[in-house]
């Protein structure tokens, strides 16, 4: 049972991943991803159902489009088969576990199930940001600022334990409520926010651009504190080794300009997955 559920949420995630190519290249060309058709960037032939299968009409059309015959960017099957992976893995974590006899186990219930669906938001979110980034050197506002506002409110709900009713509890627990989001989310979003905007303003947008500075507060929101540490260190991390990749290969310089959004984002989702075991691991080098 977990294997044909895995498989169905892979599935998803490629399909939604096919859809956030269409997201990318519409934002490139500003235009609205929620209506019209899908057509060729080349020949702007309109595409029937066969040409968008995902992956397989990549490999079915041999990588070119039916009609004019330019080639397809190999980005397509790509972002398709790695959303399809993230998705699988976010769910894989999620809480979902299957007894022997198939029977679901571990009590996965209405408000986790919203959990899941707000996590498949955030990383579709990402993905585009990751992409449109890598690209263009640049966030855009139109995709970030949504989300944003949806985390802010979800972690709200959150906060408020909207799934129960009882008011009275509500007051009781406010203390430990409040000082549990705090924690966890208010201080995430002022280390993330905080940092980024010193190096931004110390250097007046050379070291870092301002879109990383307001995609650190949806990276607070999403993962918390301690988790946020995690992802701003594999994030530099990252960042400084394929820095010197890419000068090794001639390709950058010490001057050249690298967006930093896709290490940001790329240790987001290593935190977001395996955030505490990263924190535990690292902690107990330093128990004897």
């Amino acid at each position: 049972m977990e294997i044909i559920l895995s498989s169905f949420i892979f599935i998803l995630g490629v399909c939604i991943g096919s859809f956030l190519n269409c997201v990318v290249y519409r934002i490139e060309q500003e235009k609205s991803f929620l209506v019209g058709r899908s057509f060729c960037p080349n020949c702007k032939h309109n595409l029937n159902w066969l040409d968008l299968v995902p992956i397989f009409s990549y490999l079915f059309l041999g990588g070119k489009c039916r009609y004019c015959k330019n080639k397809i960017s190999i980005q397509y099957p790509i972002i398709e088969i790695l959303t399809g992976i993230l998705f699988v893995l976010i769910f894989l974590n999620s809480g979902f576990s299957f007894a022997s006899s198939g029977v679901w186990v571990l009590g996965f219930g209405f408000w986790d199930f919203i959990n899941l669906v707000f996590l498949f938001y955030v990383a579709s979110v990402l993905v585009i940001i990751f992409l449109y980034d890598l690209k263009h050197y640049l966030i855009p506002d139109n995709v970030l600022f949504p989300a944003i506002i949806i985390s802010i409110l979800y972690k709200i709900f959150e906060f408020l334990n909207f799934y129960s009713f009882n008011i009275l509890k509500l007051i009781l627990h406010f203390k430990f409520q409040i000082s549990n989001f705090a924690i966890n989310y208010l201080l995430a979003v002022a280390i993330a926010f905080g940092f980024f905007f010193i190096l931004w303003f110390a250097s007046r947008g050379k070291w870092m651009g301002f879109g990383d500075v307001k995609l650190a507060i949806l990276l607070g929101l999403v993962l918390g504190f301690p988790n946020i540490l995690v992802a701003l260190f594999l994030a530099f991390f990252f960042g400084a080794i394929i820095g010197v990749v890419l000068m090794g290969f001639n390709k950058k310089n010490m001057k050249s300009e690298i967006p930093f959004g896709p290490f940001l984002i790329s240790g987001t989702f290593v935190a977001m997955l395996w955030g505490t075991e990263i924190i535990n691991w690292y902690t107990s080098l330093f128990m004897f």
